[in-house]
């Protein structure tokens, strides 16, 4: 844990990732939960093997390190054991994570109110009632949104996933983009542009594919694929830890949150992210960019 901050969650702990031997060519996926994480997953994994009919298996092939669920002695073994290269997912912010020179790590963020109302479907599919004070099913005072707003970067809260959380992965991973191994996405530009995001990930990555095999990749990575199929490319998909997988595919769209918030607390999400943000780094957090490589 040198020169790292410490993570510690009721769900996570980032100390798990002093068990991880790194290798080189690691691909790291890091962001807030609800961001794109699995959509970035399933890229990288068709892009490594350059298979469209690729079974993902993200939980175990492409482990979430900081979850507590599984005992990270056995998780350790498994990714030594692995071949293949590798690729680990992390909902830690970057000054938490153990950074190698050549390992790549590929940071996604979202606009932050529509990561929140796809956190708020997330937590009614989920059995883990940890958070359920902070995400109550009827909540007609408003009491998600206000603990959104005022939960803290680290400790529990940021398991909950709060602005300030998610505030932490923006600033650190900036901090950190002109490495040439770190490299920002938006989920607003995978959206706009999925073919880019794939060529630019390939670069990235060195995978490169024919333009036939691109194509294949592309299709299978659409967000109506894997809401179709989403048993095999769900976390954990077809073993019944959500209540409904297809419901972890939500609907993928963006704004949701418009008419859903009264002005106060609009104005009160303004106000913290101008307090914290510059004007252009807002505008990229919030609507993506042209692709480019750092905010």
């Amino acid at each position: 844990m040198t020169n790292r901050k410490l993570y510690l969650g009721p769900l996570t702990d980032n100390r798990r990732w002093d068990m991880v031997n790194i290798r080189p060519d690691d691909v790291f996926v890091v962001t807030p939960p609800k961001c794109g994480t699995t959509w970035m997953q399933t890229i990288v994994a068709l892009l490594l093997s350059g298979d469209p009919e690729v079974e993902t298996e993200l939980s175990v092939k492409m482990p979430w390190v900081d979850i507590r669920i599984r005992e990270m002695a056995e998780v350790a073994e498994r990714l030594d054991a692995m071949t293949q290269r590798r690729s680990m997912k992390s909902h830690t912010p970057l000054d938490g994570l153990p950074l190698d020179d050549q390992a790549q790590y590929i940071c996604v963020f979202r606009h932050p109110l529509d990561a929140h109302f796809s956190m708020r479907k997330h937590m009614r599919n989920i059995p883990m009632p940890w958070f359920n004070h902070w995400y109550p099913e009827e909540d007609e005072e408003g009491i998600a949104f206000r603990r959104f707003l005022d939960g803290g970067a680290e400790g529990f809260d940021g398991d909950a996933m709060p602005l300030a959380h998610i505030l932490r992965h923006y600033q650190a991973a900036k901090a950190l983009a002109d490495r040439p191994n770190v490299s920002l996405f938006h989920y607003a530009d995978m959206k706009r542009d999925l073919a880019g995001v794939f060529a630019k990930l390939s670069t990235l990555l060195d995978t490169p594919h024919s333009g036939a095999v691109m194509q294949q990749l592309l299709a299978a990575a659409t967000f109506d694929n894997m809401r179709q199929n989403a048993e095999r490319y769900a976390p954990s998909g077809g073993k019944g830890f959500f209540k409904s997988d297809t419901a972890f595919f939500h609907s993928g769209t963006s704004g949701k949150w418009r008419g859903h918030l009264t002005d106060d607390e609009l104005s009160a999400y303004d106000a913290m992210m101008n307090a914290h943000l510059q004007p252009e780094d807002r505008a990229w957090l919030e609507n993506g960019s042209a692709l480019r490589d750092t905010p």
